[in-house]
């Protein structure tokens, strides 16, 4: 059985890094020697973060605390914190906004130990998203038996890597220079700043068509409390935790799962319900890919004017279980690109925003549209100088 290192990263929130390390400490774990290990990175006004790290009490093994002589910045840091798998065999990464189920020690070791021998696997995450950061729109992973499903996105908010997995990543990692935008890649991870790991990590994944594994419920969550890279918090990210007790976990291997999903959030195994070649089909529900050449054939909600094999509702949730049990409707179309046709139908915006928000009274969208336009006009006034 894995016992990772547990890496806490810490830079100058000390009201976030005591609500983390509590968490920690009311964790279950089965053995008293897993190692902790707390790197702030520095900053001239970070001294009580440090006192903090000193004073916590870890009765679980030995605990270090590892304060930078020089700021590192977000994307040296982790990859540091990273490097502990090579060190320890096996480590979990928590920035310091996050908040730990009590069962995270447990099904993190319990996933290192499943994926050890799985190339396809190159990384283990704490979080199960609910939000698709492309489209800012809801998500939720299908749900097929199993206690975890698969991403091509790597995780940042809890995640765990075996020490080959590591070594793995960082041998690809050593030869880019850059990371230039391709269609194979969502535009604003691209875009997203040099000071992001996490989007090497993810370009990785989709070259090398490796995943992480996700829990299907999460064992950590997301303060995203205001510092260097968020304005200001957000319960944008938060997301139910696990607090079982006794759990005996089931993992699927890569053929087992029906509930696997590329760079996008696309359900990668929609080609078997459509009855077109997989390598012929873009899927593209979020509206968020470019259209390859290779591509013959699309599903999506967008309205294009190619002919229409047939036509999904948008009820059943998540919306690709609307396309797996054939749900009648005009708001999911599978086209074939290859024959040009007028659309007749139009895009119904209302329907898609209650399918994702369930419901909304006129109080609450008053407030909504009123707040909305305050923060856009406050940005624009910001822009501006003024």
């Amino acid at each position: 059985m894995h016992k990772p290192a547990i890496v806490v990263v810490a830079f100058n929130r000390e009201h976030s890094l005591k609500r983390l390390l509590l968490s920690i400490s009311n964790a279950t774990y089965t053995t008293k020697d897993i190692p902790l290990i707390i790197s702030i990175d520095h900053a001239n006004d970070n001294q009580q973060v440090k006192v903090l790290a000193d004073n916590f009490n870890w009765p679980y093994g030995i605990k270090k605390v590892i304060y930078q002589k020089k700021n590192l910045g977000l994307r040296k840091h982790i990859l540091q914190c990273g490097a502990h798998a090579v060190t320890y065999d096996s480590v979990i990464i928590l920035e310091d906004d996050l908040f730990v189920s009590p069962n995270f020690y447990e099904f993190t070791s319990a996933a290192l130990e499943f994926s050890a021998d799985k190339s396809y696997i190159s990384g283990i995450s704490l979080y199960s998203h609910q939000f698709n950061v492309h489209s800012r729109s809801n998500f939720s992973p299908l749900i097929d038996g199993y206690d975890n499903w698969y991403f091509q996105f790597a995780s940042s908010w809890g995640q765990a890597w075996t020490k080959n997995q590591w070594l793995l990543f960082m041998t690809w990692y050593n030869k880019q220079e850059s990371l230039t935008p391709n269609a194979s890649l969502p535009a604003n991870v691209t875009r997203w700043s040099d000071k992001s790991w996490l989007k090497y990590f993810i370009a990785y994944l989709v070259e090398s068509d490796t995943y992480f594994l996700y829990p299907r419920t999460s064992y950590s969550t997301n303060f995203s409390d205001m510092g260097t890279h968020i304005g200001k918090d957000t319960t944008t990210f938060q997301v139910p935790l696990d607090f079982g007790n006794n759990i005996q976990y089931r993992f699927s291997n890569l053929q087992e799962s029906n509930s696997i999903y590329d760079v996008f959030y696309e359900n990668k195994k929609l080609h078997n319900y459509l009855n077109v070649p997989k390598k012929q089909l873009c899927i593209d529900l979020y509206g968020k890919k470019e259209i390859q050449k290779s591509s013959r054939y699309i599903i999506t909600d967008n309205i294009l004017n190619y002919k229409i094999i047939k036509t999904f509702g948008r009820s059943l949730k998540p919306h690709d279980a609307n396309i797996i049990h054939e749900i009648p409707g005009e708001d999911i179309f599978l086209y074939d690109c290859q024959k040009a046709q007028i659309n007749p139908y139009k895009f119904n915006t209302y329907r898609k925003i209650m399918y994702s928000i369930k419901s909304l009274n006129r109080w609450e969208a008053k407030i909504v549209l009123f707040k909305r336009i305050e923060e856009m006009w406050y940005n624009t006034l910001t822009k501006l100088g003024l």
